[in-house]
């Protein structure tokens, strides 16, 4: 297994709506523009997503970016000089959900396990190590009290985070959005976050192309994730991971990103 999935599509609204003192202007020029991906921490924070996808053994990096998306493109496609990692990108045409982000991969990915992550989290590689280990498909429980100790996500927003709920064999039922705080509790000590981090097979491309849109107007990848469990018979192994998981979702996660990369060595 040695293909990895970046959804990198996205519109980048909240970093580019809000406003924070501190920022250095290359950082405000990539916030302003929506790619959270090329917002500079020494390097670009993508590049230190991807050299801990490099350090757990993937080589094979499809890019689903939007059609304006060009300085990815170029940036990836040209100006960096990777030695572990070969680049492909696909156009993600309208910003229909992540379903319809990873159904754009079908070409690079169809017949082969791979991993999906976002381009905006940064995982650690304990957990993209465990994902390329297993020998079906997968996602990492990410233990919920770890990740307000040890991420740089506040702890509110961390609470609108969606729960996985586990069977006895430690296999998903169900991905749970915006879980109430009555089902938190009934889950007791044990309760796993899903950050959109997968290893998916070929059946995943029928359940996004199964499915209906959300109440949001979108195709999610977790309703694809359900139709897959509930109509291909699709078994996810949830690996239990305690761990942090850095989020760059609006520029004021800038900082505490920066703080935490700060000095760790990219090597693509």
């Amino acid at each position: 297994m040695d293909k990895v999935v970046v959804l990198a599509a996205g519109l980048g609204t909240r970093m580019r709506s809000d406003e924070v003192e501190g920022l250095s202007e290359a950082q405000r020029r990539a916030a302003d523009s929506g790619l959270k991906a090329l917002v500079p921490i020494d390097r670009p924070f993508l590049d230190y997503v991807l050299t801990t996808a490099a350090d757990a053994g993937f080589r094979r990096v499809c890019l689903v970016i939007g059609p304006d998306h060009d300085e990815l493109r170029r940036y990836y496609g040209e100006v960096v000089d990777a030695q572990r990692l070969q680049f492909e990108f696909v156009v993600q045409a309208e910003p229909l959900g992540t379903a319809d982000a990873v159904a754009t991969a079908r070409r690079f990915a169809y017949g082969d396990p791979f991993l999906t992550i976002n381009a905006d989290n940064h995982y650690p590689l304990e957990a993209l190590q465990a994902l390329r280990a297993l020998s079906g498909p997968g996602l990492p429980g990410f233990d919920r009290t770890a990740l307000v100790a040890m991420s740089n996500i506040p702890e509110q927003r961390i609470e609108r985070f969606a729960i996985v709920e586990v069977d006895a064999d430690g296999s998903l039922q169900r991905v749970v959005e915006k879980p109430s705080q009555q089902f938190i509790d009934s889950l007791g000590d044990d309760v796993g976050v899903s950050m959109n981090c997968w290893r998916f097979d070929e059946r995943i491309f029928a359940a996004c192309e199964a499915i209906e849109p959300s109440e949001r107007g979108e195709l999610e990848i977790t309703s694809a994730v359900q139709y897959s469990i509930d109509h291909l018979d699709t078994c996810f192994e949830v690996i239990p991971i305690r761990g942090p998981v850095l989020d760059l979702t609006s520029r004021s996660d800038i900082e505490s990103v920066a703080e935490r990369l700060r000095g760790q060595q990219v090597h693509l």
